[in-house]
């Protein structure tokens, strides 16, 4: 009989590793769902409803076991709440419960495919993962066509933008003049901006979207509404 075999606190040390090895390995197995790799990535695609069709760019994050990202269209940004994987599909809640959206995907031959839904609002979605795209400050620098929707009106203005590092400066014209830019910035992809309008400040707020400006302003919190550039070449 060997040295370890005639060691009584040795044989309880192996005993009590052997115990405890099973239980860290779940432990370190929770950090992360094995299922979730098959979701994680860019995706552009199509959400169909009964209203029409619209284009979709969905960032999807896994970290620690809980998901993150974005989804964004020519309506706004709608950030990730929460994820979960069940039966093989993933299941994603965008904002707020009471308002917020369901999203239901499972794995395609190439592509996600599920359905979407926030209230009676229904559709289905179809996604395929793309390359993640790199916009740059040269890229924002110049004059863009723009239109605001102001009360299902629509209010076309020319927003003429120059980046220096973070800062963002320029002005807006429209029918009603030329606004100048106080203050912006162009951070992490997003564009913000305040308008110094004749009648109070505009806040506007935008992510670029293969290649146009998608986003949302603020009119003194008088009005607000949805707004969308497209470059001029």
């Amino acid at each position: 009989m060997n040295r370890l075999s005639n060691s009584p606190v040795l044989l309880k040390f192996l005993c009590l590793a052997i115990l405890i090895l099973p239980s860290s390995l779940t432990v370190m197995a929770q950090g992360k769902d094995p299922g979730a790799d098959q979701f994680v990535g860019h995706y552009k695609g199509t959400v169909k409803r009964a209203s029409g069709q619209t284009d979709v760019t969905i960032d999807i994050k896994s970290a620690e076991g809980k998901f993150s990202g974005r989804a964004v269209t020519a309506e706004g940004e709608y950030p990730i709440s929460s994820g979960e994987i069940a039966g093989g599909k993933l299941t994603l809640k965008f904002g707020a419960p009471a308002e917020g959206a369901l999203l239901t995907l499972q794995k395609g031959e190439d592509k996600l495919v599920g359905d979407w839904v926030r209230g009676a609002d229904k559709g289905t979605v179809e996604l395929k993962k793309a390359a993640v795209e790199v916009f740059t400050a040269e890229m924002l620098n110049g004059e863009w066509d723009a239109v605001a929707d102001a009360q299902g009106q629509p209010f076309p203005f020319l927003l003429t933008l120059k980046v220096e590092g973070e800062k963002v400066t320029g002005t807006s014209s429209s029918q009603l003049g030329t606004s100048n830019i106080s203050s912006g910035t162009w951070k992490d992809g997003k564009l913000a901006i305040v308008l110094e309008g004749g009648a109070g400040q505009i806040a506007m707020g935008a992510t670029m979207i293969e290649g146009k400006l998608s986003g949302e302003f603020d009119f003194a919190g008088q009005l607000s509404g949805k707004w969308v550039a497209i470059k001029k070449k």
